[in-house]
C-alpha cells in the first residue's frame, strides 16, 4: 500500500494545506465560545447573537464558487495566499469592532468570505497533486487537521479574555504565509495534471453549468454535504451556548467543548485509513466504501444526536456529542472524496457548489435555532430532531442516488 512519506513534494502540499484548514477551523470557533462573556458585556438578545454567529457563514456562501474559479485562473497560490491573510486580518480586527454588532457582522460576512475561498483552492491542488490511492488519507488529513484547530481553540479559548483569543489565532495566519514562502514546493502544482492519477479520464470541452446542477450523482454529493453540515453548524454554533445556559457549565467546563473536535481528528485519520485498506483489499468496490462511510457519518451522528437531545447530565452530553462528531469524520472519507471520483477535472468546482449549498445551514442554523429554542420556551429538543431527521434523509438518497465512476 502506498504511503504519503514526510518531506517529498504531495506530503508538503498536504502538510500545508492541512496547516492552513487548522487555521480556518480554528478561527471560525472563536466566536461561539467568546460570544458567552461578550453577550454578558454587550447585553445581546439570543436572536442577535444568532444573526451574529450566521454572518460568517453569509460570507462563506458567497465565495465557494467564485475561489474555484480565481484558483483556476489566478493559481492556487495566489488565491490560498490572499484568503489566508484576509480571514486572519478580520479575526485579529474583531475585538476592535466588537462594540457595534453592524461592524461585527460585517467584519464576520467577510471572515466567511475569505474563509469561503480556502477548501475550493486546496481541493482544486489535491485534485491535480495526490495520486488516487493516497487521497482518502490526503483529504481525512486535511480534514482532521480542521478538526485539530478546533480543538486547540477550544481548549484554549476558555483561559483566555475574549479579546486575546481573536489576536492569537488571528496571528497564526501570519505565521502561516511565511511558512507557505518558505516551504511550497514550487514544481509540484503547474495548472495541469503533475502527477498520474492511475485512472483513466475523458477530458471534455463541452462542459456547461448546467452538467454540475443537473447530474444527479453530484446532487448525492451535494445532499449528503448538506446533511452533515446541519448537524456540523448547529454543534458549532451553538454547543458552548449550550452548556452554558442549559446544561450549567462554567467558563472551565467550556474546554471539554474540544473533546468533540479531539474525536472527530482522530476517527477522521481512522476512517481515512480504512476506506484505503478496504481499496487495497480489492474485495471492495469504490462505491461501496464511499457509500459505506458517508452512511457512518451521517447515521451515526444522526442516533446519537437525538439521544443527546434528552440527555440532562454535562459529561454523558459530551460523551454522546463526542461520538456523534467522531462519526461524522467518516465523511472525509466517503462522500467529500467522491468529488474525485465522479469529476476528477471539476473537483475544485464541485466541492464548490458543494460547499454553497451546504454553507444554507450555516446562515440558517443561528436565527433558526434561535427562533426554535424561544418558541419551546427555551428547550432544545426540537433542534437536535431536526438535525437527526436531515441527516437519515440525506444518507438514504445519497446510498440510492450515488455513483464512483467519472461523470465529468
Amino acid at each position: 500500500m502506498a504511503r504519503i512519506r514526510w518531506f517529498t513534494r504531495t506530503s508538503r502540499v498536504v502538510a500545508l494545506c492541512s496547516f492552513a484548514n487548522f487555521i480556518n477551523s480554528a478561527d471560525r470557533v472563536i466566536m461561539p465560545i467568546a460570544i458567552v462573556p461578550m453577550t454578558d458585556m454587550f447585553h445581546w438578545t439570543l436572536h442577535a447573537q444568532g444573526w451574529i454567529l450566521s454572518a460568517f457563514a453569509f460570507g462563506y456562501f458567497t465565495s465557494q464558487i467564485i475561489g474555484s474559479f480565481w484558483a483556476t485562473r489566478l493559481g492556487v497560490k495566489n488565491v490560498l495566499i490572499c484568503s489566508v491573510l484576509l480571514w486572519s486580518i478580520a479575526t485579529f480586527v474583531t475585538p476592535l469592532l466588537a462594540s457595534s454588532i453592524t461592524a461585527l457582522v460585517v467584519c464576520r460576512i467577510i471572515l466567511g468570505f475569505a474563509e469561503g475561498l480556502g477548501l475550493p483552492t486546496i481541493f482544486h491542488l489535491f485534485a491535480h497533486s495526490i495520486p488516487v490511492e493516497e487521497r482518502s488519507r490526503a483529504f481525512s488529513y486535511l480534514l482532521a487537521s480542521g478538526s485539530v484547530g478546533q480543538t486547540v481553540a477550544s481548549v484554549l479559548c476558555p483561559h483566555l479574555t475574549w479579546e486575546a483569543c481573536f489576536y492569537w489565532f488571528g496571528s497564526f495566519g501570519f505565521l502561516w504565509v511565511l511558512l507557505w514562502y518558505c516551504f511550497y514546493p514550487e514544481d509540484s502544482y503547474s495548472g495541469e495534471e503533475a502527477i498520474p492519477l492511475h485512472m483513466p479520464k475523458v477530458i471534455s470541452h463541452s462542459i456547461r453549468w448546467a452538467d454540475f446542477i443537473l447530474s444527479k450523482p453530484l446532487w448525492a454529493i451535494y445532499t449528503a454535504h448538506f446533511a452533515m453540515n446541519w448537524s456540523s453548524y448547529i454543534i458549532m454554533q451553538w454547543l458552548p451556548t449550550y452548556l452554558w445556559r442549559h446544561l450549567g457549565a462554567n467558563a472551565q467546563s467550556l474546554s471539554l467543548t474540544a473533546v468533540p473536535y479531539i474525536v472527530n481528528s482522530v476517527f477522521g485519520i481512522i476512517s481515512g485509513h480504512v476506506a484505503d485498506g478496504l481499496l487495497g483489499s480489492k474485495n471492495w468496490s469504490v462505491l461501496n466504501v464511499r457509500r459505506l462511510m458517508t452512511c457512518i457519518g451521517l447515521v451515526g451522528p444522526a442516533l446519537f444526536l437525538a439521544i443527546f437531545c434528552v440527555v440532562d447530565h454535562l459529561a454523558f452530553a459530551l460523551i454522546l456529542v463526542s461520538i456523534s462528531m467522531g462519526l461524522s469524520a467518516s465523511n472525509s472519507a466517503g462522500h467529500l472524496s467522491n468529488h474525485v471520483d465522479v469529476a476528477p477535472n471539476h473537483a475544485g468546482t464541485t466541492f464548490a457548489i458543494s460547499n454553497t449549498i451546504a454553507t444554507i445551514p450555516g446562515i440558517l442554523c443561528g436565527p433558526v435555532t434561535a427562533s426554535l429554542v424561544t418558541a419551546s420556551d427555551g428547550k432544545w429538543r426540537s433542534v437536535f430532531l431536526g438535525a437527526t431527521f436531515v441527516n437519515l434523509t440525506g444518507a438514504f438518497i445519497y446510498f440510492t442516488s450515488s455513483v464512483a465512476t467519472q461523470v465529468l
